[in-house]
């Protein structure tokens, strides 16, 4: 029999990570096309920390924090046809995972892939769609392509090595130390070059015989935004996975004509749930039959659910090497 309660993690207020505080709340019921998941382990993203940060979900969504979880479905919506009761899964949800129960949508979630544990499935969904959503339906990536990424061991960077070279392209990682160069090259990225002490600019012009990125996948915002398209191939593209506010993005205009640059960026929570629906047909149809092998998670570490301070304190103070993950 399920609880009628639970202790889950919330936001106090906007700040630090001492405002993410334990809270008794009821057990969520699932509606419609939702599951109930119980949860084994949620990653910790760094969307998570800019909602502490804010110290408010977005419109409608709940105040639990944690946007992946895996875990066993014990129960189910009126309208689930896809998912049953008993499956393990992993799954892309809209906030509720730093709790021992969660809420999912069917059409964002997955079967754990062959050979998969709990533990390493929890480290997927998160990083799978925001790849599969810039890399493939933003940027157009292609079989050849030189791709550069910001971050190579963060929990979306290390698992974009692998994806890429799934796609046929070619990546190379930017890294803070190099320790964190030798992990990415151990992760599949061709190169790498420690950005603490080389500059990237130079050194992807040399990686790549001149040509340059095809595509950047950008963590830094502003920061690089310059020096992204001074590293970029003609008719390259940039794409952005943070929307900070500083530094500002400001690039010379001539410059990103003269390289015919196009520069995006996406947040995926946003995203429609339609939207999201097609990226796990994709992900089923296509990836889903080659996981085995192909795709490794890296764990950094494991908190239980009640450090969840300690967990974003890591995170933020930029020592993790792969994926965090909390475990209620």
């Amino acid at each position: 029999m399920l609880p009628s309660t639970m202790r889950a993690i919330t936001i106090a207020g906007p700040g630090g990570p001492e405002q993410l505080v334990p809270v008794v709340r009821p057990l969520p019921v699932p509606g419609g096309r939702e599951l109930l998941i119980a949860v084994e382990y949620a990653g910790v993203n760094r969307h998570d920390a800019g909602q502490r940060r804010r110290g408010h979900p977005p419109a409608g969504a709940t105040d639990i924090p944690g946007l992946e979880v895996s875990g066993t479905v014990v129960a189910t919506g009126e309208a689930v046809t896809r998912v049953g009761i008993g499956d393990r899964v992993c799954a892309l949800v809209n906030g509720g995972g730093y709790a021992p129960y969660c809420l999912a949508d069917e059409r964002t979630t997955l079967p754990l892939p062959p050979g998969f544990g709990m533990r390493e499935a929890a480290a997927l969904p998160e990083a799978l769609y925001t790849l599969w959503h810039n890399l493939i339906e933003l940027c157009a990536i292609a079989p050849g392509d030189w791709l550069l990424v910001h971050g190579g061991t963060s929990g979306v960077g290390s698992i974009g090595m692998a994806f890429a070279r799934w796609l046929g392209a070619r990546p190379v990682a930017t890294c803070g130390s190099d320790d964190k160069c030798a992990v990415a090259l151990s992760m599949g990225a061709l190169a790498a070059c420690n950005y603490q002490r080389d500059d990237f600019v130079p050194w992807i012009a040399e990686v790549t015989g001149g040509h340059g990125a095809d595509v950047i996948l950008d963590m830094a915002g502003g920061t690089y935004a310059v020096r992204n398209l001074q590293a970029l191939a003609l008719d390259g593209r940039i794409t952005h996975l943070t929307g900070a506010i500083e530094p500002a993005y400001h690039v010379p205009l001539e410059l990103l004509m003269r390289k015919r640059a196009r520069v995006t960026g996406s947040l995926l929570r946003p995203l429609s749930i339609e939207r999201k629906a097609r990226i796990t047909e994709g992900l089923l149809a296509r990836l889903w039959p080659q996981m085995a092998g192909l795709i490794v998670p890296r764990i950094d570490h494991e908190f239980p659910l009640d450090e969840a301070v300690a967990a974003h304190q890591r995170l933020e103070r930029g020592e993790a090497i792969g994926k965090i993950l909390l475990r209620p």
